[in-house]
């Protein structure tokens, strides 16, 4: 336990440095571990890629049957206990699964309905006895699941929901009466885990609620953009009576429960990008050094280059993230059972504890795969608009996770206000950094010899970095007080720097890692990697506070505060053609994502 203590809690990576020897990197999988990676994506190639256009024309039970198939595989089951037929894997792995799963389209999209939130409300709130009834049945796939929380006026104010439920005079059942939408898997699903307000309930209270209780209708399938072959509802329930003792957890208790599963598919969603991210990836080199143009290959050209090398080192930054994140909400999750609190409990505690890395995993993974598709589109030219060559379908099928799980807008709000709260609860001393870097400000510089060891540059520009924000972001507390929250563009600004920083960290926490233990030469690519992404995240901080700044600043504060940005937000010049190239060559050689 004493090297657990050494990993940064929630939040804390504003403020704290941390080690790299504690860091957990995705070349440390077992054997094990990426077996189970590989027989998914064996399935993905055997059951899911010759039938993509039969799921798309949304071929009656055909997604219900290869979500079976999955089943029989344990790809619904990773989370599970062993005692209700899963595999009881760590949290670290069920992120690895939903990576190896994420190119799937609309079956990754229905698989993690089921899997995700369709299945953890009845794994970390039911009791016992629901447990024993409807996880087996979940586990195999001969029950399938979808989550109902969404109503026509309640889409990211959640707690809005109109959905009542009323207790008989008897006490035996509830009645449920209301309409959801865009619900996932909708048109097949046996199990609904519904939201909805108890009488006249403050807030809302979760139900696990059969298909065949009766009372359920759905609207014709949505017509969609993209995932077109996940099953997309509106679900009525008129006079659905639901046994009392399906009621799940506490009495105006699901908002909580809604919040908290929201957590994990944020950051889950981040694993799905990450894998459709390396597959567009594949392709996109696969059609670069396939595709001749004035008499050569047009990966041989500059321009492609960029393209895919901008796209590797984004799925890179990705994943160095994503599994830190992970790795801690086991640590997290191990310190808390052995402290004795119960397994769900714990298991749930360990990811809320992480929700601003959640949060901000959520808003980078998509965007870097929006990123990702819409370059492959251009590397493919022509083709890449045409129906008969894959990016058209993955360039669509992107656009919903910018959406789905909390809109980005959403998620960078909660960003900064989980990060304020936790400092108003004095679980993150926020105060006394952000003081220190105000007398900073009105010091001379130290002009003193640079260090040039390797990555000493980098640890310098990051601690940077976090000077930047805790000077903002102090001054707008400071500025607006209580109203800070209506000022939504200053909050975005920040969040994009407290963005760029946890994944720039854990970028360089990942390459030091691979430079120790691979040496100089085998991490030189990576390092390459990690020197364009700090310079151009020293360009993006300082856009974004100089947006800040001058959204509320005046004057001499304005001033001094633009003066300390530029000093904070400062890097030596690196040379980003030359790297791109030699990380773009290593794709182009190997002809497939190999990082």
């Amino acid at each position: 336990m004493e090297e657990n203590k050494k990993v940064v809690k929630g939040g804390e990576f504003l403020i704290k440095e941390s080690d790299f020897n504690t860091t957990f990197t995705p070349e440390e999988w077992s054997e094990e571990q990426r077996m189970m990676s590989d027989s998914c994506k064996d399935f993905l190639e055997q059951e899911v890629y010759p039938n993509l256009d039969r799921i798309d024309s949304m071929e009656e039970g055909l997604m219900p049957s290869i979500l079976e198939k999955a089943g029989e595989l344990g790809l619904l089951s990773i989370s599970i206990p062993e005692k209700f037929g899963g595999f009881e894997k760590d949290f670290n792995t069920s992120l690895y699964i939903n990576e190896a799963t994420g190119s799937g389209h609309s079956f990754a999209v229905s698989l993690a309905a089921h899997a995700g939130i369709g299945t953890l409300p009845i794994l970390y709130y039911g009791n016992e006895e629901q447990k024993a009834k409807y996880l087996p049945n979940l586990a195999t796939g001969a029950w399938k699941a979808s989550y109902c929380l969404t109503e026509p006026g309640s889409g990211s104010d959640a707690n809005s929901g109109k959905t009542k439920a009323i207790l008989s005079d008897d006490g035996k059942h509830y009645t449920i009466n209301g309409q959801k939408m865009w619900i996932t898997n909708g048109g097949f699903a046996d199990i609904f885990v519904v939201f909805a307000k108890i009488s006249d309930d403050d807030n809302l209270t979760g139900f696990i609620v059969e298909k065949d209780f009766g009372g359920i209708t759905l609207n014709p399938e949505e017509q969609k953009m993209g995932i077109k072959g996940s099953s997309t509802r509106q679900v009525f329930f008129t006079d659905c009576k639901v046994p009392a003792e399906n009621l799940l957890g506490e009495r105006q208790g699901g908002f909580k429960i809604a919040l908290n599963i929201l957590n994990i598919g944020r950051i889950k969603l981040a694993g799905a990008a990450l894998g459709a991210s390396k597959k567009i990836i594949d392709n996109s080199v696969n059609y670069a050094n396939e595709r001749s143009q004035f008499g050569r290959s047009i990966s041989k050209y500059g321009s492609i280059k960029k393209k895919l090398s901008e796209q590797v080192i984004r799925a890179f930054a990705t994943e160095s993230a994503l599994y830190r994140c992970g790795q801690n909400i086991d640590l997290a999750t191990e310190e808390l059972l052995a402290s004795g609190m119960e397994e769900a409990k714990a298991k749930l505690k360990g990811v809320e504890e992480y929700a601003v890395e959640a949060a901000i995993l959520k808003v980078y993974g998509s965007e870097v795969l929006d990123f990702i598709a819409d370059e492959g589109v251009q590397i493919y030219g022509g083709m890449g608009y045409s129906a008969d060559a894959p990016m058209e379908r993955s360039y669509r099928d992107a656009r919903i996770n910018r959406i789905f799980e909390g809109t980005n807008e959403i998620n960078r709000m909660l960003t900064v206000d989980m990060i304020l709260k936790k400092a108003m609860k004095g679980q993150l001393d926020l105060m006394g950094p952000a003081q220190a870097v105000g007398k900073e400000l009105m010091s001379i510089p130290d002009f003193g010899a640079e260090d040039e060891t390797l990555f000493a540059a980098e640890h310098k520009y990051l601690k940077n970095f976090k000077k930047a924000v805790l000077m903002i972001a102090g001054d707008a507390v400071q500025t607006f007080m209580t109203t800070l929250a209506k000022e939504q563009e200053i909050i975005m600004n920040l969040s994009d720097m407290l963005i760029d920083i946890y994944i720039a960290e854990s970028m360089l926490l990942r390459v030091q890692k691979i430079h120790a233990t691979k040496g100089e030469e085998a991490s030189a690519v990576y390092v390459d990697m990690l020197k364009v992404f700090f310079n151009d995240a020293a360009n993006r901080i300082n856009l974004n506070g100089k947006e800040a700044i001058t959204s509320f600043a005046e004057g001499d504060k304005m001033r001094m505060m633009m003066l300390g940005l530029k000093r904070f937000s400062k890097t030596a010049p690196v040379n980003t053609k030359e790297a791109r190239r030699r990380i773009a060559s290593k794709l182009i050689v190997e002809n497939k994502y190999c990082f």
